[in-house]
């Protein structure tokens, strides 16, 4: 058992045995009990962020357990991560603020947190747009993002923010860690990152054999959004294992590169209602219609 579900136990023990002092016939705290009112700031949690051992439980200062676990990193992101240093006005991130507010607007209409990125095939953009997307959301205050690499074939997520592969999900996968083991937290305040681990020959076995589903619940109450980069749809199963654990897939095609046979035959493959969007990636700027007016110059 990790260190994170001790301590959850021990709080539960001091509130039981808290609770059974204050009922003892004739205490005083009994005899003026008054149930307090609750704070209009703090936090509602819905039956669906309840899943799993334990929620999102806070030390004093408001600091989550879990992430106050977190191993703490120094990130070297590449400069295709656009919302890094000073990287917020180059060209390409209107488009994902404007992806973060759709997708924000989705969620007033249905269930939305847990969403897997994925492609129909290699080297359309897929950890180029989750690792971007992951960034904006976190970019908004008090807005905690979980950026998971669950492409387990052929990861690079790591490669793209500068830090290390492992430990990671295959790691847990495979029983080797605990949760709070393989969760980075780098420079970006908001921003949680899970690597994908050490290369392992049976991916689709791992995916398959339930422990992602626990890592994911037991995660989603910490974070706003979980974003997942996934491996591409067509060559393995992989992203259609993921997709059931989330809420919605965006499908990641590249412009004047992806076949539309394999659009289609990649939104085949999920069910009507996992499909959430589809992103035209790789788009030259001068296409966009604000280009030379109101965006500024790609260095």
């Amino acid at each position: 058992m990790s260190r994170i579900h001790e301590a959850l136990k021990k709080s539960e023990r001091e509130r039981l045995l808290r609770e059974a002092k204050h009922s003892e016939p004739g205490s005083s705290e009994e005899k003026s009990s008054v149930t307090p009112a609750r704070d209009p700031s703090a936090p509602i949690h819905s039956p669906m962020e309840s899943f799993g051992p334990y929620v999102a439980v806070s030390k004093p200062g408001g600091t989550d357990l879990v992430l106050d676990n977190c191993v703490q990193c120094s990130w070297n992101p590449q400069s295709t991560m656009l919302f890094f240093n000073d990287l917020q006005g180059s060209a390409g991130s209107e488009e994902f603020r404007t992806l973060r507010s759709r997708l924000f607007q989705m969620r007033e209409q249905r269930p939305l947190r847990k969403v897997l990125v994925t492609s129909p095939l290699p080297d359309e953009g897929k950890s180029f747009v989750a690792g971007n997307l992951a960034q904006v959301i976190a970019c908004q205050k008090e807005r905690k993002v979980l950026l998971i690499d669950a492409d387990l074939r052929r990861h690079h997520l790591h490669e793209l923010l500068g830090t290390l592969p492992t430990p990671g999900l295959s790691d847990y996968l495979l029983g080797e860690v605990d949760e709070d083991r393989i969760m980075q937290r780098g420079p970006f305040a908001n921003l949680f990152f899970i690597p994908a681990g050490q290369l392992v020959s049976n991916p689709a076995e791992l995916i398959a054999n339930g422990r992602i589903k626990t890592l994911l619940n037991r995660s989603e109450p910490l974070f706003d959004w979980v974003i997942i980069d996934s491996p591409p749809a067509i060559p393995v199963s992989d992203a259609i294992l993921l997709a059931d654990y989330c809420d919605g897939v965006l499908l990641v095609v590249r412009s004047t590169v992806t076949h539309q046979d394999a659009i289609r035959k990649t939104c085949q493959e999920f069910r009507e209602n996992q499909l959430i969007g589809v992103i035209l990636n790789g788009l030259a700027a001068s296409s966009l219609p604000y280009y030379g007016s109101y965006s500024k110059p790609h260095a």
